[in-house]
């Protein structure tokens, strides 16, 4: 319906602006007009026309906003008629769509293009009160978050984002739990922003495992506009600052995933600390898939860095912060437990390992954050040591023996330490060391079995049958100790006279010669003393010799 018809109507019976309205029409140039056209302004034009007329209107969810509106603008007041459409748009909006959840969605969704009005006539204000109280209601008489009860999240994630936070912050400040609040901002960012793992699905490979990324990533595209992007960062940081203060009421994966997305569409760096901290908080929570972030440069949405230092393919430097930030929780709260922490970062190193423009600096700073008696066994760490040799083979001597400074030989487990021993990545004075420390708890287990069978002996003249029996399980086990000492004893007999036969080229002495020696009398003195009897009749067994071949990798 062309506006021009109405130019010659006579609005003055119900309308105050009847001569601007009328002049509205023909511009086609006011600001209520221009609210009102992706509303289908004729539609609204018409149902004003109709009642003007005393027709009957029809008022519903969809358009009462719209006609709220046009009536403030057109002054429909109760001064030039007893029922105007104010009231009437009044009377509608309070006993019937503020009643209804459903319709007060409906009402909400349509504000969206009907600002600033729709806020000066308090129409959102309202919606979103009414939804809050609603949602807060359900949440109290429930108690407890099932994802039945959970209804109205599925309404409220639809919103736009100012609106869902209006509404969050009424839950939040009716005393709802922090856990419901987090839940809810959750299900809005699974709605509204890109998943992490599948946008970053099409990056993954390049011959280092399904879970490491390309290094070339590849711009957005060019007609994707600069305002969607500028909506997507809004979303993020509005959706951080809601993000209650209690750990646990959103998971530590979902903060990460917040964390790689906003660097993706270079949110603050206030904000993205401010996840760091979060993240920090929960990290024993983490797994080492989530803190593969990829490294992104900040003021270049998705486009990856090309210098040689920092042409890594995850970005370290936060992983590194998010750890500095627990330790110093760890230290505030006085907390010494940290193995859960020890094993995620052991699995962590294990993964960035794999990059070969990884620098040994980098490697080793991040090994070294946690103190000393943070790992109870350092087998994880070895690993991550080995898959750094093997993908880094041009290492020189030097770097090899400075990266296995970090590990301690006498925190590993017995499989470690045989893999260790027939590695020929590790140096030859890290597999030296392996041996000794191996060999002393080795020792160390004799004494303290051979003590306890004594003292078993020696409480019961007469013991049970059943004491018989553990008896000779000790025994048992104190002979497949021995054994396996002078495996071990053999493998280190190997290794001297290899050692020896590379030393013997030099003309010079070197002064290990004497330290080899010295080492080679105590295993015998130890050998001697632990061989008594039935010790030399092992030794005479064939196949008692253990082959020395040396494996490839642990990885």
């Amino acid at each position: 319906m062309s506006s021009l018809m109405f130019t010659s109507i006579p609005w003055y019976q119900n309308v105050a602006r009847s001569d601007s309205w009328n002049f509205s029409l023909q511009s086609q140039n006011s600001g209520m007009i221009s609210s009102l056209r992706n509303f289908q302004v004729d539609q609204i034009l018409e149902m004003i026309l109709q009642f003007c007329y005393g027709l009957p209107a029809d008022l519903n969810p969809n358009n009462i906003a719209a006609l709220r509106c046009a009536s403030e603008y057109l002054e429909m007041t109760e001064e030039f008629e007893d029922g105007n459409l104010i009231t009437k748009a009044e009377a509608f909006l309070t006993f019937v769509v503020l009643a209804s959840w459903k319709d007060t969605i409906t009402v909400l969704k349509s504000c969206e293009t009907l600002s600033p009005w729709a806020e000066n006539l308090q129409i959102v204000r309202r919606c979103c009160d009414s939804i809050a109280y609603k949602a807060s209601r359900e949440n109290s008489s429930t108690g407890e978050i099932v994802s039945e009860e959970s209804w109205w999240l599925d309404d409220v994630a639809t919103l736009r984002i100012d609106h869902f936070m209006r509404i969050t912050t009424a839950i939040n400040a009716k005393g709802t739990k922090a856990e419901i609040i987090g839940k809810c901002i959750m299900h809005y960012a699974g709605k509204w922003l890109p998943d992490m793992d599948e946008g970053l699905e099409g990056l993954r490979g390049y011959g280092f495992g399904k879970r490491e990324l390309q290094f070339s990533v590849l711009r957005r595209n060019e007609e994707e506009s600069a305002g969607q992007n500028k909506e997507q960062r809004t979303i993020i940081e509005s959706l951080v600052s809601m993000l209650p203060s209690q750990n646990g009421a959103v998971s530590c994966k979902f903060l990460l995933q917040m964390l790689k997305t906003a660097m993706v569409y270079s949110a603050s760096p206030a904000l993205i600390t401010d996840l760091e901290k979060r993240i920090g908080l929960m990290l024993e929570d983490a797994n080492a898939n989530d803190l593969l972030i990829p490294n992104y440069k900040d003021e270049d949405q998705g486009l990856m860095l090309n210098s040689p230092e920092q042409r890594t393919m995850h970005n370290i430097d936060v992983v590194q912060r998010i750890l500095d930030y627990f330790l110093m929780h760890e230290q505030q709260q006085q907390k010494i437990g940290k193995t859960t922490v020890s094993k995620l970062l052991d699995n962590y190193l294990a993964e960035i390992a794999r990059d070969p423009n990884l620098s040994i600096t980098k490697f080793q700073a991040l090994a070294e954050s946690l103190p000393e008696n943070a790992r109870s066994c350092d087998d994880g760490l070895y690993r991550a040591i080995d898959i750094y040799l093997k993908t880094h083979p041009s290492l020189s001597e030097h770097d090899r023996r400075r990266l296995c400074k970090i590990m301690n030989c006498e925190k590993l487990s017995f499989d470690a330490c045989m893999h260790a021993a027939q590695n020929d990545r590790l140096p030859l004075r890290i597999v030296v060391q392996v041996l000794f420390s191996e060999q002393a708890k080795m020792r160390m287990a004799m004494q303290g079995k051979e003590s306890s069978i004594i003292a078993d002996n020696s409480e019961q003249e007469e013991p049970r049958p059943s004491t018989n029996t553990e008896i000779k399980n000790l025994k048992s086990e104190l002979e497949n100790v021995k054994t396996k000492m002078a495996e071990l004893q053999n493998d280190y007999s190997d290794l001297q006279q290899e050692y020896e036969k590379i030393t013997s080229k030099h003309k010079n002495a070197s002064p290990w010669i004497l330290n080899w020696r010295k080492i080679k009398n105590s295993l015998h003195v130890v050998a001697e003393s632990d061989d008594n009897g039935d010790g030399q009749q092992r030794q005479n067994k064939p196949g008692f010799r253990l082959s020395f071949r040396r494996r490839r990798s642990v990885s």
